[in-house]
């Protein structure tokens, strides 16, 4: 890769701290659009690193996470690239959706065209100036309206250096995650670049442990990558991530209410009662039955559900019991009380 870097035909030099606005196509009221981007460029070399947020535009966990993430005192001592991008889907954002105003997913859309759709050429903004500049990358999402994600990475596993990655990112579970056609990661990975993707919280929710852990994932990749030269060590840090192979969505059998019985990273076991759906007139009841041993790493925060709709997200390991107890360790040493910071936690 080459020395140089132009983003938006502007030129940035070592040592440089810069914000661009990236053009983006107008609003239909003649309002001016951009994709705001920030650039901090160490004065030593290294690895270019991008680290997007809101691809998706009601996935606000990683806004802040970014915001806190440009606050770091280390970023002084960088060497290399950071290029932040708190809000890819400015659109979404706005109109607190998932989706651009076209109703596309955007992360369904790359590598994208010039000449396409407007989320078709949003994509292509996005690989021309920023991740073809790059040499690494990590995207944050969350889980879907009215459903939470435990703190996990979802990567391409059996590639070795992205495996290294993911396990620097210090959260207790990496989920092996099959890239997906008109994904970023996908289009990431065509041009040779590791990538990971973040899951944590809920759509249109802050969630301080998703955010706190999210940030402090990034900086332990910062420093696995030698971009920065401190080094600071978790109590967690010591104990191996758990990979899973597999995972399974387990679904309403009925529709009706459901009251859930098990929350975020608890182990479960097959046959286990994950909750009770109950019907709102007839109170008639049937218990939701887990079909597989495991953790839960996702959930409907909802309780009216239609029959087949997902309600938990179960994932697979060799060792549950071993797992879970690690997600409890991680939640204690990531909490507000045992971790301050110059933040305000939010509640």
């Amino acid at each position: 890769m080459t020395t140089e870097l132009i983003i938006n035909n502007q030129p940035i030099e070592p040592g440089c701290n810069i914000m661009i606005d990236l053009p983006l196509p107008r609003l239909y009221t003649h309002t001016l659009m951009t994709m705001p981007i920030h650039v901090i460029r160490g004065k030593k070399p290294g690895p270019r690193l991008f680290v997007s947020a809101a691809i998706h535009g009601d996935e606000l966990n990683g806004v802040e996470i970014i915001r806190r993430l440009l606050k770091q005192p280390a970023l002084h001592k960088l060497c290399g690239v950071l290029i932040a991008i708190p809000m890819v889907n400015v659109y979404g954002v706005i109109q607190h959706s998932r989706y651009l105003p076209d109703r596309r997913d955007l992360n369904r859309s790359f590598p994208g065209s010039k000449k396409g759709s407007l989320a078709s050429r949003l994509a292509d903004l996005f690989m021309t100036e920023i991740v073809t500049k790059c040499t690494h990358g990590i995207d944050l999402h969350t889980g879907a309206i009215h459903r939470s994600n435990l703190p996990q990475i979802r990567a391409n596993l059996d590639d070795a250096e992205t495996l290294q990655l993911a396990r620097s990112f210090n959260v207790p579970v990496l989920l092996n995650s099959n890239l997906r056609d008109g994904s970023l990661r996908e289009s990431a990975s065509e041009f040779g670049i590791p990538m990971l993707l973040y899951e944590a919280g809920e759509a249109l929710r802050f969630n301080e442990v998703a955010i706190r852990a999210g940030l402090r994932g990034i900086l332990d990749v910062m420093r696995h990558l030698n971009m920065l030269t401190t080094r600071k060590v978790h109590k967690s840090s010591a104990t191996e991530p758990f990979i899973a192979r597999s995972s399974q969505w387990i679904r309403a059998p009925e529709s009706g209410i459901f009251r859930a019985a098990k929350s975020l990273g608890v182990k479960v076991k097959k046959n286990d009662v994950l909750g009770v759906m109950s019907d709102p007139v007839s109170n008639f009841e049937v218990p939701v039955i887990s079909p597989c041993g495991g953790l839960i790493i996702g959930r409907s925060e909802i309780p009216l559900v239609h029959e087949g709709e997902a309600i938990y997200h179960i994932a697979q390991f060799q060792d549950n019991r071993e797992v879970a107890e690690h997600v409890e360790i991680f939640n204690e040493n990531i909490s507000p009380e045992s971790e301050p910071d110059s933040e305000i936690p939010i509640v």
